[in-house]
């Protein structure tokens, strides 16, 4: 997540004035916690601790969620976001120089799969587990959550640029983890990002999570992935990364985009990788970020 320091994001940066909710969010690292075990670790009251969490929710640090205990109800505090960039130097944009998109998970244009993999909507699993044939099911429009044990998938980014416009930068955002039997949080995978062809580079996901329920992950599903990271990659005139780290020295004027095509995005796990871990996508109503793929680009 690219974070731009200016007033309207000051929700997100006034929760590091406080010691208190650095300690909160170191807390929340090491596991999920309640209310009242945060406000007994911290030694402060549970009022208190209500009011920083309030805060850390804002700004989408953390999520919060009702869960069953043996009095009632608590609320259960997860640490969601994995790493934040800030921003001080931006380039001005207008209305006129950029547009945005939201692709859903299931629009896939093209696709190689070899299982483990399979197909979820919010309300149901799509053909059968583990059949390759199911990707190609007309169905696979409505998913969720997709995963797959190697191969890849491909999205196409529709290009509304015209005339002698040009793309200057291009920024996906999306949830993604490995994919293990089952699940396994200790399960690293090397996923290449490629637009029209070309690698952008390499990241290796730590794991596939299952161990906490996701935030958005329908009450029914019981087959192991919950949730992913929220991952944000991006290619500029200066090169290529994903959440704000270097990934290559690509450029955005390599992928030659111009106003007669739509723009591919492929996302592989490949099978011969050091870290064959697969793949798994999240969409909306599923995973920790009820959101689809986001792409923006400027021009």
């Amino acid at each position: 997540m690219n974070i731009e320091v200016n007033s309207s994001n000051l929700k997100f940066l006034e929760c590091f004035s406080s010691d208190t909710r650095i300690k909160i969010i170191e807390l929340l690292n090491t596991k999920p916690m309640n209310i009242k075990d945060l406000a007994d670790a911290l030694g402060i009251s549970s009022a208190i601790v209500t009011k920083h969490i309030q805060k850390l929710e804002e700004a989408s640090i953390i999520t919060t969620q009702s869960v069953p205990s043996t009095r009632g109800r608590q609320k259960l505090c997860y640490l969601t976001l994995e790493s934040a960039t800030l921003q001080f130097r931006v380039k001005p944009l207008t209305d006129q120089n950029r547009y945005a998109v939201s692709i859903p998970i299931g629009q896939y244009c093209a696709y190689e799969v070899k299982p483990t993999c399979g197909l979820t909507s919010d309300t149901k699993i799509i053909g059968i587990i583990d059949d390759p044939r199911y990707f190609s099911d007309p169905e696979h429009v409505k998913s969720n959550h997709l995963w797959l044990g190697s191969g890849y998938i491909e999205y196409r980014i529709p290009n509304y640029l015209v005339g002698n416009q040009r793309v200057r930068s291009l920024s996906i955002s999306l949830e993604i983890c490995s994919e293990a039997p089952h699940y396994n949080e200790n399960w690293p995978s090397d996923l290449s990002f490629y637009l029209n062809d070309i690698c952008l580079g390499v990241w290796t996901c730590p794991g596939d999570f299952g161990a906490v329920r996701g935030v958005y992950t329908p009450d029914w599903w019981d087959l192991g992935t919950q949730h992913g990271l929220l991952k944000q990659i991006s290619i500029d005139a200066d090169g290529a990364y994903i959440d704000g780290i270097r990934m290559s020295d690509k450029t955005v004027q390599e992928l030659a985009i111009g106003s007669n095509e739509d723009i591919r995005f492929r996302i592989c796990a490949p099978e011969t990788a050091v870290h064959s871990g697969g793949l798994s996508l999240f969409g909306k109503k599923f995973g920790n970020y009820d959101q689809d793929i986001q792409v923006y680009v400027a021009y």
